[in-house]
């Protein structure tokens, strides 16, 4: 039987090609804590000689991929208000938004309070991963669930934490729970993108008693104008831009080439 409505531990969905499996490639399972999700840029480390991020106090591109265990620690978000809603059972959270806006990043820092919440990330044009039971189940990109694999998720009544594209507080609610919704990335300040950006720079200093260049706010007006809300382009962008100036033996200017 694929599906398996589950309150404890165990799985709650299994393709029936992962149905005996323990791989972990897209599941926890019980009270695993590991979380495999989509990588916020791409995984880059190559291109510049140590001593050339030495000179910038770097020790390596800032705005490169993430360790799983990085991205819950630089997350500059509040959920504590989350984790007390999805306490209970037949509750669930919505975060829906568009890609790079940061609904991935909420469910990680979920694990901070809820360290055996388990996470699924549902990838498009795929077969459906494993989903894993626990006290919070957290699917990433909920809104490619197949109606059959939606059913049985929702049947289980677990506390449920969605990333989404489209809403999905109708079958929720005739499932019986309770739901919240969260829109994210209706807006964005210069002063929070400044936090979040510097605060992957010095993530990647060097030497934590010597300065390392930072985003002025100046930057982070430029970049809205450019990206909007979109906070992973921005990543992106400034990969690249100091990836082309980490061998440079001047100052690191970080919109220099924004239009």
């Amino acid at each position: 039987m694929a599906c398996e409505a589950m309150r404890g531990g165990g799985i709650i969905y299994a393709h029936p090609s992962h149905h005996d499996s323990d791989s972990t490639t897209h599941m926890t399972r019980g009270t695993s804590t590991t979380i495999e999700s989509p990588p916020l840029t791409s995984n880059r480390w190559i291109g510049a000689p140590a001593q050339r991020w030495a000179s910038h106090n770097l020790s390596r591109n800032p705005f490169g991929e993430l360790t799983r265990q990085e991205r819950i620690e630089l997350a500059v978000v509040d959920v504590q208000a989350v984790a007390q809603f999805i306490s209970q059972p037949r509750r669930a959270y919505q975060f829906i938004g568009e890609c790079g806006r940061g609904k991935t990043t909420r469910m990680l820092a979920i694990t901070r309070h809820i360290p055996d919440a388990t996470y699924a990330y549902l990838p498009e044009d795929e077969p459906c991963p494993p989903i894993a039971a626990g006290s919070v189940v957290m699917i990433d990109e909920a809104q490619r669930m197949p109606r059959r694999i939606r059913q049985a998720v929702f049947a289980s009544g677990l506390p449920l934490v969605l990333a989404t594209h489209r809403n999905l507080s109708g079958p929720l609610r005739r499932a019986g729970y309770t739901v919240q919704t969260e829109r994210i990335g209706l807006q964005l300040s210069d002063s929070l993108l400044q936090q979040i950006l510097n605060q992957r720079i010095h993530a990647s200093r060097r030497d934590t008693e010597a300065s390392v260049p930072e985003i002025s706010l100046a930057d982070c007006r430029a970049l809205i104008r450019r990206f909007g809300t979109d906070v992973r382009a921005m990543e992106s962008y400034l990969y690249d831009i100091v990836q082309q100036q980490v061998n440079s033996h001047g100052k690191m200017r970080f919109i220099d080439h924004l239009g």
